[in-house]
């Protein structure tokens, strides 16, 4: 069966609003460990909309400039401006619309009594190949990183990059796709091939032919767009929501890289691992927590137990210090 995986730099506007959410989160944490909160960002043309709530005892009247330093951070800065103009978010025309508030006092009464700020189904994954992910998306990951390094560096590429990788029934690289944002035409094919160390038979650079128009001025960026991107592609199931507009204790990041890990660890000589974890919003204990070990296509499924509250798991897993943008620049099983 041929397998197919994407892969999206933080310059997509998509993952640009993930961005511009988890870095706020990280500035939040720097004024209070425990803040609550849940902020969703929309971006289009050179205007950012947040909306959420926010609790703890911090200052948010930064925001407009959190959203620039992000921005900034992922290359959209005012050189970049300066080369792409409006073909280009820019970075001198921001316009940010603030229409966050405070967390639900019912929600909040549950957290603080160290119980978990929503329910849901959380999904870890691992397998043998390089960084314990499928090798589709593995490669789709390194080709994205390796544009989106160089186009840091000649300014006639732009920032937004989307690479695919199709794998054949021998696990060659049958297809690889990229788009890359273009001023003026940059031969590829040479740099692809020897990122992926491999002859692509079929390797498509910009499928449309012009790419030039890109980020939030060709498309409208919105948080929580791109899991499949950030979590396992089709290897795995999605669990939960978007972790990146989340601190720890809404359990959409902490319980699904918790569920992560314990699949690293349990994956000894098995060809794949799952882990599913279920909790209750304001409770403590799992609802369920359940391995799936497959080897040689014999597939063993075992409940497992696991005795820790969400503040031991945070804890643990160094959620309760500013690691969200950094965190977001990886994904999930940290590649």
């Amino acid at each position: 069966m041929y397998k197919t995986a994407e892969a999206v730099s933080l310059g997509h506007p998509d993952k640009t609003s993930d961005y511009i959410s988890s870095y706020i989160l990280d500035r939040m944490i720097e004024q209070d460990p425990n803040v609550k909160y849940a902020v969703e960002v929309m971006l289009k043309d050179n205007t950012v909309v947040l909306g959420g709530e926010i609790t703890g005892n911090v200052n948010f009247n930064n925001v407009d400039e959190y959203v620039k330093s992000a921005l900034r951070q992922i290359g959209y800065d005012e050189s970049y401006a300066e080369i792409w103009k409006d073909n280009a978010l820019n970075i001198n025309k921001i316009k940010v619309i603030n229409l966050v508030g405070k967390q639900s006092p019912e929600i909040n009464c549950g957290v603080v009594q160290n119980g978990w700020g929503d329910q849901g189904v959380f999904v870890g994954y691992a397998c043998k190949g390089e960084g314990f992910i499928n090798r589709e998306l593995y490669l789709a990951r390194k080709l994205n990183s390796a544009l989106y390094d160089l186009a840091k560096q000649n300014k006639n590429l732009g920032l937004d990059i989307k690479t695919q990788i199709t794998l054949d029934d021998d696990g060659n690289i049958e297809t690889a796709i990229a788009a890359v944002p273009m001023l003026e035409y940059v031969d590829l094919r040479d740099f692809i091939c020897s990122v992926l160390q491999e002859n692509v038979k079929n390797l498509i650079v910009n499928g449309t032919g012009v790419y030039k128009q890109h980020s939030s001025v060709a498309d409208c960026g919105i948080t929580g767009r791109k899991l499949a991107c950030d979590f396992y592609s089709a290897a795995a199931p999605i669990g939960g929501g978007s972790p990146w507009t989340k601190d720890a204790s809404k359990a959409d990041l902490s319980l699904n890289v918790y569920a992560r890990k314990l699949a690293v660890e349990n994956l000894h000589d098995n060809d794949e691992v799952f882990v599913y974890l279920s909790c209750c919003i304001g409770r403590a204990d799992m609802m369920s927590s359940v391995l799936k070990a497959v080897k040689n296509n014999n597939t063993n499924i075992q409940n497992i137990t696991i005795r820790k509250t969400p503040a031991e798991i945070i804890s643990e897993l160094g959620l309760n210090q500013p690691v969200f943008a950094d965190l977001c620049r990886k994904g999930i099983s940290g590649i």
